[in-house]
């Protein structure tokens, strides 16, 4: 697990080390004991601010080198604007900026968690301190040599001065484990594909083991008997064997019924037969963005021994386009029994997430379904990169997860679904077909898969805009952005937790 930086909490009166940060509203005023810390340096402040245009607005900063007055090497001051609008993905941001100031190399930081009207509560600091492990990510473990102007590593050693270190450090514990599945997400995303292909994933995702997940890996021989034919004739034309992983997490009451959450892990896709052009194919490494989800969330579920019963389900496969290879027109029967027309072998995830949707429905009778998948190209062009795209069959669901997605940051948004659509994906050979065209392409997509989750509460999000390749963010400069971790896991801590 990549990890540059160490957080620890101490206490406000603690004495600054290296680097100190502050936090200063839109009128430049700080908190009592950041101003004690400060002390003859507030008026160098004042001056550096006029100097610079700095008006301590949300998101700005003030970068002091050698502040005289002061024992540490550089004086940051953060502005979070107007107080009284400040939310929890402010602070989450606020930790990533600190974070961006440090440089290649050892560094010893300070942050200052307070505001003008006292110390930031434990919730704010412990955003903080996500805020600067998310931020200072970065995947470079197969580089050799750096070129001029690329910044080596970074090892930073951070102290958080809080209110009440003892609570910071024990509610951090639980959001580090978040924090902990979304790197974990991360590197299996950037990983590449002759490195992560269907039987690596799967012994990865098995190193859950050792936080008392069971697991349950089902080699080819074992989806033929279950009769998965959706799943296997994307793998066929692939020389690495398709997997399916099944991951339990029984943090609940014994008995209770689990929630669940299906990844797409395409863990290449050339599209197949219908293969897609050379340009920017090597992105589709990443097209098992879902699977990588599903893996950091049942971590991070597991690490913070969260009280409910958790199912996570993978499914890994090659799209390849060998002689054995799955051919446009071919018929595929599915583990529920409903027979599939391929119409395009590049329309492959939703063959994968038919059987591993239907097997969860079936074996495990979950309260509720949620898959990930790095679906269609379609949403991207729909919502960009800012939102997943969201469908479900259960109202109730979709206004959590919207809800969820408003708090985490990583943000939803509901398109619909109908029988007007799924009259597209009716197939004359077959009781479907796996496209239905370029209209409303991430609709009928979902449309697909509802035909398979035996009506179980469910919801589907297509992350093709936010789970690789999305804009860099304040907390996030990673092509692999770990999307959905922290998005489902408080969708579970906040409606379906034993509190």
């Amino acid at each position: 697990m990549s990890d540059a930086i160490k957080v620890g909490f101490v206490p406000l009166a603690s004495a600054a080390r290296g680097i100190l940060v502050v936090f200063c509203d839109d009128a430049l005023k700080v908190g009592p004991a950041t101003a004690k810390a400060l002390g003859g340096a507030s008026e160098l402040v004042k001056r550096a601010a006029g100097a610079g245009s700095f008006k301590g607005k949300s998101g700005a900063a003030l970068d002091i080198l050698a502040p005289e007055g002061l024992k540490a090497e550089r004086l940051i001051v953060i502005g979070t604007g107007k107080t009284s609008s400040l939310k929890g993905n402010d602070f989450l941001k606020f930790g990533g900026m600190a974070a961006s100031k440090l440089k290649a190399g050892s560094a010893s930081m300070t942050i200052m968690a307070e505001l003008p009207d006292g110390a930031m509560n434990t919730e704010q600091a412990v955003a903080i301190a996500s805020g600067l492990r998310l931020r200072a990510y970065k995947f470079d473990r197969y580089k050799t040599k750096k070129k001029d102007g690329e910044e080596g590593a970074l090892r930073a050693d951070v102290s958080l001065a809080v209110g009440d270190a003892t609570a910071a450090k024990k509610a951090f514990a639980s959001a580090g484990a978040v924090v902990d599945g979304v790197i974990i997400a991360r590197d299996l995303v950037n990983e590449p594909p002759n490195v992560l292909y269907p039987e690596e994933f799967a012994r990865r995702a098995g190193q859950l083991r050792k936080l008392g997940v069971k697991i349950e890996v089902l080699d080819v021989k074992s989806m033929q008997k279950l009769g998965m034919g959706a799943l296997l004739g994307v793998g066929q034309g692939s020389a690495r064997p398709s997997r399916t992983v099944i991951m339990r997490w029984d943090g609940g009451k014994k008995g209770e019924a689990p929630v669940a959450f299906v990844g797409k892990g395409v863990c290449f896709d050339t599209g197949g037969i219908s293969i897609k052009p050379a340009g920017s194919m090597e992105d589709m490494k990443g097209d098992m963005g879902g699977a990588a989800c599903v893996v950091g969330l049942m971590h991070a579920l597991a690490a913070r021994k969260a009280k409910v019963n958790v199912v996570g389900a993978i499914g890994l496969v090659e799209n390849m386009p060998d002689g054995n290879a799955q051919r446009p027109g071919d018929i595929v029967t599915s583990m529920s029994g409903q027979t599939i027309e391929i119409i395009n072998t590049d329309a492959e995830g939703r063959l994968v997430l038919a059987d591993v949707l239907w097997y969860v429905a079936k074996k495990t009778k979950p309260k509720f379904m949620v898959d990930l998948a790095t679906l269609t190209g379609a949403i991207v062009v729909a919502l960009g990169t800012d939102h997943a795209g969201m469908f479900s069959n259960n109202d109730e669901l979709a206004e959590r997860l919207l809800a969820a997605g408003i708090e985490s940051g990583e943000k939803v948004w509901r398109l619909p679904l109908g029988p007007e659509y799924d009259k597209l994906i009716d197939s004359q050979f077959a009781d479907m077909k796996n496209t239905g065209g370029r209209h409303g392409g991430s609709i009928t997509a979902a449309q697909f898969l509802q035909r398979f989750v035996d009506g179980t509460p469910w919801a589907h999000l297509d992350i093709a805009g936010t789970a690789m390749g999305a804009p860099k963010t304040d907390i996030n400069q990673s092509w692999g952005s770990g999307y959905g971790v922290r998005l489902l896991d408080r969708l579970v801590a906040d409606h379906y937790e034993r509190k």
